[in-house]
């Protein structure tokens, strides 16, 4: 993901590389927060960007019953209701490569976690989304006077319906083609405000 500002003079750093942002190297030592920590962390600051730029508000269940956030959007297109919503689970991993090959990614959920997700009929529509990163937290992030790039993607997907199938583990399928990105996020709350599924 980039978020790009209008360039006054010259090429931006990645226009510079091909369109891919350097890593930088010989950086100061990183705090001693676990890996795992940090990538909740990114992943929040993923979907904080991609509903800014798509004009949607974001609050988060307390205590935490199994979904991370909410997300809502309000369009006069709706016909549901002036404002729809729905609910959205992060979860993040560096064991899969940038530009998963193929039509989808398998991502194992815990059966408790998929039972939550696959449930339905529902009021308030789920999606799962994924974001794939570098192992090292140097390649995570890169930014200049033009953008602001975080490594490497998050996909979506809503598993309404999907049964379990492991012991306490099931292994689902994340389409490639869905990347989560602002557009997406309006694409998906225009389908729900027309009563629609994400």
């Amino acid at each position: 993901m980039a978020l790009a500002q209008p360039n006054p003079g010259g090429p931006s750093r990645a226009e510079n590389h091909g369109g891919v942002l350097p890593v930088r190297r010989n950086t100061p030592p990183r705090g001693t927060l676990a890996t795992t920590a940090c990538m909740e962390t990114l992943q929040v600051g993923y979907l904080h960007a991609v509903a800014a730029a798509a004009g949607c508000s974001l609050s988060q269940p307390f205590p935490d019953n199994g979904i991370d956030w909410h997300v809502s959007h309000g369009a006069p297109d709706h016909v549901v209701d002036d404002e729809v919503t729905i609910k959205v689970q992060l979860k993040c991993t560096y064991q899969l490569p940038p530009y998963p090959p193929g039509p989808a990614f398998s991502f194992t959920l815990d059966n408790a976690h998929l039972v939550k997700l696959a449930r339905t009929p529902v009021s308030v529509h789920k999606i799962l989304v994924v974001m794939l990163v570098p192992r090292s937290r140097e390649e995570w992030l890169s930014a200049g006077h033009g953008q602001l790039g975080l490594r490497h993607c998050c996909y979506w997907t809503n598993l309404a319906g999907h049964a379990v199938t492991g012991r306490h583990r099931t292994t689902v399928r994340v389409p490639t083609t869905r990347i989560f990105d602002d557009r997406a996020l309006c694409e998906i709350m225009a389908r729900v405000g027309a009563g629609g599924r994400p």
